[in-house]
């Protein structure tokens, strides 16, 4: 009868022993997976914005905002835009930069399709190369706004701690005319077709004017002599 009690004590505790190593299985794996899932729901958290802040803003540094810039639609003429940032707390994942023409279009600025990384203060755009890359919709000789933005977009309402985007910047461009000798028959509008220089005409009453004053000095004189004898 002990022989008996002990047996069923032990395939008991056999039992416990073998539901156990499952348990904590199970446990492990639903630790696992929420351990997982915590961090893909919270990858990186934004920054927290104090109250008050103000929104983020951009300073144009390249061209100066009141140097009214011209620049060449011409081979090898590249141009620097460059920008500083204040208040800004929640760094962009992007900026975008465009130029808007005149005529109403869209041109993007830089090496790519006008998207840079966030943290970027400055680009370098080749007007030319867009110019013979895009044929169907080529830059004009007119004035540009320049603009950036982030992931708002260009009309994002201002956001405490966010980039507000920046349209202050207004430039010109044009294409340079090739030169043209004299030799291949170019002709000056503006000149005579005989090609001589204009000649002064003297006014009919400028010699009536120049006697009178030569009459005046001789009087003058004549009337000092006088005096003095």
């Amino acid at each position: 009868m002990d022989r008996q009690l002990d047996l069923q004590r032990r395939q008991q505790n056999g039992n416990a022993t073998t539901t156990s190593p499952s348990a904590s299985v199970s446990a492990s794996s639903s630790a696992s997976i929420s351990g997982s899932a915590s961090l893909v729901n919270g990858s990186t958290p934004l920054p927290t914005v104090p109250t008050g802040a103000q929104p983020g803003s951009v300073t144009i540094t390249m061209p100066p905002i009141q140097s009214n810039p011209y620049y060449k639609i011409a081979p090898s003429e590249y141009i620097t835009f460059g920008w500083n940032f204040s208040s800004i707390i929640v760094t962009p994942t992007a900026l975008t930069v465009a130029a808007v023409g005149a005529n109403g279009y869209t041109y993007p600025v830089g090496p790519t399709d006008g998207v840079i990384p966030g943290t970027a203060q400055s680009v370098v755009w080749y007007p030319y190369g867009y110019q013979t890359a895009n044929p169907s919709l080529p830059l004009v000789q007119a004035s540009y706004t320049l603009h950036i933005w982030a992931q708002g977009g260009p009309s994002a309402f201002p956001s405490p701690g966010y980039l507000e985007p920046n349209s202050e910047l207004v430039f010109a461009m044009y294409t340079p005319q090739a030169y043209t000798p004299l030799s291949s028959g170019w002709q000056c509008a503006g000149c005579p077709s005989s090609g001589a220089l204009p000649q002064l005409k003297i006014n009919s009453a400028l010699p009536g004017v120049v006697a009178m004053i030569v009459i005046m000095l001789l009087s003058g004189f004549t009337t000092l002599r006088r005096v003095w004898d």
